[in-house]
Parts: C-alpha cells; structure tokens; sequence
C-alpha cells in the first residue's frame, strides 16, 4: 500500500485491495458512494479504479466479487459503475469521431492559449488552484499531486469548470485526463460532455454549493461562488451515427510475439490455446495523452503497471521480457522473433488504438499479422451502448448471465482469473 492509502500498481495489490473491500461493496457502498471524506479518507469506494483502467484487475473480477459477497440488489450500485466505465467505451468505440473532434479542439485551443492572454491567465489560475474558489482550488492540488479525484467531485470539479469559470470544457477534459491515473479517452471525454450536457443534449449538470457542502460533510461550502443558472452548452452537430465496431479476431495459432500496451495488462488471461508465446515485449502510448505535460503520478502509475504486466507475462510464458519504444523498434522485435504473428489485447478509441493503427500498417509491410483479442466482457457489452446507459443497465442481469456470473457462479469466479 502506497502512503496515499492507494494499492501500488500491481495486480497482486489490485487482488488484495478487492478483498478487503468486498465486505462494503454493499449497501455500505450504496449509502456512502457519494460522499467525499477527503484525501485522508478512502474507506468508502474501492481504490481500484487505475487498476481496472489499466486492466490488472477485470470487471468480471469486481462484479463476480460484489455477488459473491452480496445479495444482486445490494451490490447493485457498485455492479452499475462497473458498467459505466463499459458503456462510455462501447459509446466511444462506435463513433470514434467524438474523440477525434475532442483530440482536434484541444489543439485549437492551445494555440488560442498563446494568441489570447485573457484566456490564457484564466486557464493558468484554473489549473494552478488560483481561482479563490476554496473546494475547486483544493481539488486541483489535491489531482496533480496524487492523480485522483473522487467520482462526485469529478462532476463538481467539470461542472464549475464549465459554467462558474467559463472555460472550454475540451481543455478542462484534457487536463483531467493528462493527471488521472485512471484517465481512460472514453469515460473521461463523455463525462465532461455529459457534464456540459453535450452527451445527453439539453441535460447538464451543475455543481451547487449546498451539494458540496452536504456531500463534503460541511468541509466546502461555496456558497455565492458558483453560477447555478447556467445553462447547458449547444454542440451545432449532432451525435455521429453509430459504426460497427470490428469483429472480434480468432484466438491466434503458431509461433505469436505478444505485445502489451498500457490498456490491458493482464497476459495471463489471454487466450493462446493454440499458440505459443516465443516473445514479450511492451510499448506504451501513455504520453500521447496531451500535447501538454502528463502529471508525474500518471507516468508513475502506468511505467509500473507496464513491469507488472511483463514479470508476470514473462513467468506465465517462460520467456524474457523487453521494452520497446515506438513502432520501428516493435516491428524489428517481431522480425527478429520470427513470429506467425503479433498478438495484443484489443484497445478502444484512444492513443493505444491509434498507436497499434499504424504498428498494423508496418507489420503489414513485412507479412506479420497484426491480432488484436477483445475480451468476451468488451464483446458482449459494447453494442448495447448505442444510445444512453440505460439500454445497458436494463440488461445487466442477462449480460451476467452470459458472461457466467450468475449468482450461483459468483464465488467460484471470484476465486480464480477472469478470462
């Protein structure tokens, strides 16, 4: 356990930190969820959600938990906020135009930045914790330096940014996501136009003083600081229609050179039945995130969590393990491993996905598949997510049931790896 009360970045703390919180995935969960105790005060929600992100902990390893320890209706909630983070990625992945118009706007803002100095001191005090706004500036203090913000305050934190300060919501969003260590394209893009009320159009959120003060037990009160009127945001389009994603791609046979990226760092798990892993190597798009600076935590966490997910791969296969930098020297690596083919996890919308995009284009130039496993979890969740999360929360129950964490499967899926 780190000093800050989080698990360090290894699956084997990801594990432990989920055993000690299943007995409060429950009602406790439900009752307390909202509440934001401080920094100090972690006990009510789990820690795991940059383990999760990062995939050293599965969804299916949370979930089967909760309903190994719970009733299905008292770890409802907790099982609904699995489902959330997988429902912005199956919205994302089916109209990855968003985050590329998202991508697109945060560079036309920065160079606004440069050109328009009253935006520019407005965005300096806001990311500096120089707004005079108490609970916001503390909130910024408290994000570049641990890389965390509790769920309720990321909607606080997004909406003042908004509607009391009047800054661009894209640079807000790219500054949340360049200091979460959980900072995942999906879940924090949609959550700041959903915020905005971009994502559901005409309903946003507002942050309101006597919420914060409520839900901080009285440790903020901004009352007369922040604008509760405001009105949602106008996007002049409208929500890209829906794309097929790709089918998922046959598990791999031969001779494979597995590569793991920061999305999904879990090897083991992977399905290589029939294949053997003659290599293992990693490369990460981690400081692709912004064209701004990535906080420490976040290059911390992900470099660690990337040795994790190789020593582990490298005694699952009984091979050695290597880092790798870019696309050249991944491409070289397969070469020389004379491999039938690269294997990786599959990556949604994002720098990972973008990054294996052209590392598929330079295999291709040397007669090396490229194959990408999607999980089971990501294929049978991520085409309900067409339109608001209520398509996916409505069949939650036969969703587990197909993914074989019924109630009576859960404590038996709890005890071993989740495929």
């Amino acid at each position: 356990m780190r000093q800050d009360g989080f698990p360090e970045p290894t699956r084997a703390a990801g594990l432990a930190r989920l055993a000690a919180f299943a007995p409060r995935m429950g009602r406790d969960y439900a009752a307390t969820r909202n509440h934001d105790f401080g920094p100090g005060d972690r006990s009510n929600v789990s820690l795991l959600s940059a383990h999760v992100r990062h995939r050293l902990v599965l969804e299916q390893e949370l979930v089967a938990t909760a309903l190994a320890h719970h009733a299905a209706a008292a770890c409802d909630k907790f099982v609904q906020e699995v489902f959330w983070r997988t429902y912005w990625k199956g919205w994302l992945e089916q109209r990855p135009a968003v985050w590329f118009a998202y991508r697109a706007r945060v560079a036309e803002w920065q160079g606004r930045l440069r050109s328009e100095g009253g935006l520019r001191r407005a965005y300096e005090d806001a990311v500096s914790g120089r707004t005079g706004i108490a609970c916001f500036d503390a909130w910024v203090q408290e994000l570049v330096e641990t890389g965390y913000l509790h769920n309720h305050t990321r909607m606080w934190f997004a909406s003042i940014w908004i509607f009391t300060l009047r800054l661009p919501w894209e640079l807000g969003a790219d500054f949340t996501y360049r200091h979460f260590i959980d900072g995942d394209p999906a879940s924090n893009t949609l959550s700041w136009r959903w915020v905005a009320g971009l994502h559901t159009r005409g309903k946003h959120y507002l942050a309101r003083a006597s919420n914060i003060r409520t839900y901080t037990q009285g440790r903020f009160d901004p009352a007369g600081e922040l604008d509760e009127r405001a009105l949602p945001l106008v996007e002049e389009t409208s929500h890209p229609t829906p794309v097929p994603f790709p089918p998922s791609e046959s598990p791999p046979a031969g001779r494979v050179a597995l590569l793991l990226t920061e999305e999904d760092l879990n090897p083991e798990t992977l399905p290589f039945a029939q294949a053997r892993v003659v290599a293992l190597a990693s490369v990460m798009a981690t400081e692709e995130r912004s064209p701004f600076p990535l906080g420490q935590p976040v290059r911390a966490f992900a470099e660690a969590a990337i040795e994790d997910g190789l020593a582990r791969g490298a005694q699952a296969f009984a091979v050695p393990a290597e880092r790798l930098m870019d696309v050249d020297s991944v491409v070289a690596w397969a070469k020389g491993a004379s491999v039938d083919s690269v294997v990786t996890a599959y990556a949604p919308v994002g720098p990972v996905a973008t990054l294996l995009h052209r590392l598929g284009q330079a295999l291709r130039e040397v007669r090396i598949p490229l194959i990408r496993l999607r999980r089971e979890w990501d294929s049978l969740i991520w085409p309900h997510a067409t339109r608001g999360y209520f398509q996916v929360k409505d069949r939650i129950p036969e969703l587990l049931s197909r993914l074989g964490l019924g109630r009576e499967n859960a404590a038996r899926l709890s005890r071993r790896p989740a495929l």
